[in-house]
């Protein structure tokens, strides 16, 4: 019997789930899957550019799983877009990486929930809106306000 999968680390849950191609109606479309965690890898490999290793090791995972991770989320988007099927983002085996704040007035952390948009945050010492991102590993993952 094989192992069960462990839970890949996800740092951003999307709001908008949900993409289809203009013109046609819902009804007419057949749908895509696409899962929190090939999301994730695309977050990562394709728009922050970290190498596969630094990927890998944000989701907590082996760089092979990575590699099939992120070549399943690569084939269905291309499917969805040469086939004009409708994409929807949904489901997966992942868990939310725990985030904190650091406020760059009074230096206060405080954990957040994943994913949560920085500009929508206060600090809750000193109600500031300068904020910078931090993960469980103390780095700065996104910076919100500075003035460096």
């Amino acid at each position: 019997m094989p192992r069960p999968p462990k839970a890949r680390h996800v740092e951003f849950l999307p709001e908008v789930t949900f993409f289809k191609p203009a013109g046609i109606p819902l009804r007419e479309l057949e749908e895509v899957i696409l899962t929190i965690e090939e999301l994730e890898a695309i977050r990562l490999k394709d728009l922050e550019n970290l190498e596969q290793g630094q990927c890998a090791e944000k989701m907590n995972i082996s760089r092979p799983t990575f590699q099939r991770v992120l070549g399943s989320a690569r084939t269905k988007i291309a499917l969805a877009l040469v086939e004009g099927k409708a994409i929807r983002v949904e489901g997966g085996n992942y868990k939310l990486t725990e985030q904190y704040c650091r406020c760059l007035s009074c230096k206060q952390e405080f954990e957040i929930p994943g994913g949560q948009c920085l500009k929508d945050l206060r600090c809750p010492n000193c109600n500031a809106k300068e904020l910078e991102r931090l993960n469980n590993r103390g780095e700065i993952i996104e910076n919100c306000g500075s003035s460096k």
